[in-house]
């Protein structure tokens, strides 16, 4: 069985809600980025997520601890990344955070895996999205909760093809 670990920042509880969903789908528990280490960061396939704050800024825990992934040896690594955002109250900074986690995963070498298309979001601007993809699983629990846990489902299944 491959080595998965999930890291989250969650403010509210819903990025940690929708990590423990994630988690069970694999049949591991979720990490709380305000209480990971270094080792939490060495796995088969590591999956990331955040919510988006402000104006687009990683979620108040990942900010404070980015240092971690910033270190991580994720050369040839799987990584996954998901977010939670507000793409009515938020439009142009939908889901900003998965972005930022994506961009530093990739800038450690990893190999970033579960793209998601960004068709039937009702967001104008992300920076995780390019050529109408966003870089991981995208979710609104402010505006489409109904929609959470069938598109977490789709994607998990998509992460399991690729470990094999």
């Amino acid at each position: 069985m491959a080595n998965v670990k999930i890291i989250f920042g969650s403010t509210t509880g819903a990025t940690e809600s929708a990590a423990a969903e994630i988690a069970a789908a694999f049949g591991v528990t979720a990490v709380n980025i305000a209480n990971a280490s270094a080792e939490d960061f060495k796995a088969d396939l590591l999956i990331l997520g955040s919510s988006t704050w402000g104006l687009g800024e990683l979620q108040d825990d990942w900010a404070a601890k980015i240092g971690l992934l910033e270190q991580a040896d994720l050369k040839g690594k799987l990584v996954a990344v998901f977010g939670l955002g507000d793409q009515s109250g938020f439009a142009d900074t939908y889901c900003d955070a998965m972005g930022i986690l994506a961009k530093k995963a990739k800038d450690r070498g990893a190999l970033l895996i579960g793209q998601t298309s960004a068709e039937g979001y009702g967001h104008s601007s992300s920076v995780a999205e390019e050529n109408k993809l966003f870089c991981g699983l995208a979710l609104d629990d402010n505006n489409e909760s109904e929609k959470t846990s069938s598109r977490i489902g789709a994607w998990v299944e998509t992460l399991k093809h690729h470990l094999g």
